[in-house]
């Protein structure tokens, strides 16, 4: 056996044990317990404005007895479409609370790919951002006939009482108000849900390993699970810690960190921009955190802001780092000015609830490595040419997870789902796509990315998902997404594009080609995704079997 869990667990930090026992059978079950344990206790910070628990899970039980009366329960899914504002969080525990399944869209969404999350996944009711509601969501209105309700938040509306009345209503076939007058017209009394660890929580979107966006299904005993896995690995404190993460609340490590801080009665500031470094700095001043989560990039940034540089770090016990890998130097230049040993990283990903990996706090931490596999679960390094034959210890292949943690499937989507989750040895693993190796210590390092994924400032681009919307335009006749360091923010990259004119464009110059397919991703794809480097080649090198070999167009 090669991958036996005697190679990693002699590297667990004291007082860490190879399983975890999981607490409770739902989600919302941990966060009542907290809202009543907790009540008085400050819960959310936001521009100055602060819950306390009790007011934070009032207004998520009157939005939870809303939908209830609306006749939404178990099984039906809430699109929840804002950044980190207050009514984010609001909704995703009355939602849970009323046996919902959440679904998050990104804020940077076009109306193309709103249409089709809602549509994939079936969400009867949406609570969109003022802003999103009148410039993307008005645009897609009439392509989701699954929708029944739309509800509108106002980045403000929550803390005054500032209108809140959605403009660009009414929608025809749809029912639209605003979410706080939607809350106020109930009573801060939930509806009791019966929940199992075997219902789902969420739909989370990614690339998956193949094709394009997919919805993870992740039940609440996923999420318990990896709860578990993290507060046994950091030893948290009950009603005593104070969190600042700029992950967004629509990405799965934006909803871990805020059920984590949920769980232990934390208390968290949201970081609705976390681009404006300025107000990001006030508040981890403000808030001293006891532990923060952000990603390379954006720990590179503060880096070289001189009022980051003079804050009193002395309160912070924990930093992770998350969504991309961060360079050795990054790590050892953000640890000497935090403190020693208070840095770390692992590795995650959307099917994983989503941590499986990390390194450990106070015993050996491998710099450069992701650490070593969290407790009750499981890590093989597998080829990659058929995935069934595990590698020996140093040598790189698939990496594949077996754990609690590993998701219930791909929604509504069974190809997919059998393609990621195979059964070895009588279990259930999730292959990666990742490609990495174990080291003699049960340390993993990641040598390649997962299917050719570009990360730009923390977000993830799926190349396949961008190509397919490109290959649309007709000056294509072949493509392909590489990614490129960015010289002006280290750990982000670049989206290139490599083009090979059709033949109906072959008397067009490369300068209006690249005009051309630049509006045309301007009008299909989230900012984020739209290629910032276009190249014209004669032709596309391929690979044997005739596919784009991606390794040549890198070098």
């Amino acid at each position: 056996m090669i991958y036996d869990p005697n190679v990693w667990l002699k590297n667990y930090d004291p007082g860490v044990g190879p399983e975890v026992e999981i607490y409770g059978q739902s989600l919302t079950q941990i966060f009542e317990e907290s809202g009543s344990r907790y009540a008085d206790r400050p819960a959310l910070n936001y521009l100055g404005i602060q819950l306390s628990y009790r007011e934070l899970m009032g207004w998520a039980d009157r939005f939870a007895r809303g939908l209830a009366e609306k006749g939404f329960g178990k099984g039906d899914v809430i699109a929840l479409n804002m950044p980190n504002i207050p009514q984010h969080v609001i909704a995703i525990i009355g939602a849970l609370k009323a046996g919902c399944i959440v679904t998050g869209l990104s804020p940077l969404f076009t109306p193309d790919e709103m249409a089709y999350q809602l549509n994939d996944s079936g969400a009867k009711a949406m609570v969109s951002l003022d802003m999103m509601f009148e410039n993307v969501f008005l645009k897609t209105a009439d392509r989701v006939d699954n929708l029944r309700i739309v509800l509108v938040a106002g980045a403000f509306d929550l803390l005054s009482e500032a209108d809140a009345t959605p403009k660009g209503s009414p929608v025809e076939g749809k029912e639209v108000m605003s979410f706080v007058d939607f809350c106020r017209a109930y009573p801060p009394e939930a509806r009791p849900v019966d929940l199992t660890r075997e219902d789902p929580a969420f739909i989370l979107y990614t690339g998956g390993t193949t094709g394009v966006p997919k919805g993870a299904v992740l039940t609440n005993g996923n999420m318990l699970a990896n709860l578990a896995q993290f507060n046994a690995w950091l030893e948290m404190e009950l009603g005593a810690e104070r969190n600042l993460a700029a992950f967004p609340l629509f990405h799965v490590a934006g909803i871990m960190v805020c059920c984590v801080n949920l769980h232990l009665g934390a208390e968290q500031t949201l970081i609705p921009n976390p681009r404006d470094l300025e107000h990001l700095i006030k508040e981890w001043d403000a808030l001293k955190p006891t532990w923060g989560v952000l990603s390379p990039s954006l720990y590179t940034m503060l880096m070289n802001e001189e009022s980051f540089r003079q804050l009193d770090f002395s309160s912070m016990r924990k930093c992770f780092s998350g969504s991309a890998p961060f360079s050795v130097e990054g790590m050892n230049s953000v640890e000497e000015l935090v403190g020693k040993g208070k840095v770390t990283e692992g590795l995650a990903m959307t099917e994983c609830s989503p941590m499986f990996t990390i390194n450990p706090f106070k015993g050996r931490k491998k710099v450069g490595s992701v650490g070593v596999p969290v407790p009750s679960t499981l890590v093989k390094i597998m080829d990659v040419e058929t995935g069934d034959q595990e590698m020996p210890l140093g040598e790189p292949g698939e990496i594949i997870v077996h754990g609690p943690q590993v998701m219930k499937g791909y929604h509504n989507k069974p190809e997919e789902t059998a393609h990621a989750l195979r059964e070895h040895d009588g279990k259930l693993w999730m292959h990666t796509g990742d490609v990495g190796y174990m080291d003699e210590d049960g340390y993993i390092w990641v040598v390649d990315r997962l299917k050719d994924m570009v990360v730009v400032g923390g977000y993830k681009v799926f190349s396949t998902e961008v190509e397919g919307k490109l290959y649309e335009h007709p000056a294509i006749m072949l493509c392909a997404i590489v990614g490129v360091a960015n010289p002006e923010r280290p750990g982000s990259e670049l989206v290139k594009l490599i083009v090979q004119k059709s033949e109906a464009y072959m008397d067009r110059s490369d300068d209006e080609i690249r005009e051309e397919v630049t509006a045309f991703a301007c009008e299909k794809l989230a900012p984020y995704k739209v290629p910032k480097i276009i190249e014209i080649v004669d032709a596309m090198p391929l690979t044997a079997v005739g596919k784009v070999n991606k390794k040549a167009l890198r070098v």
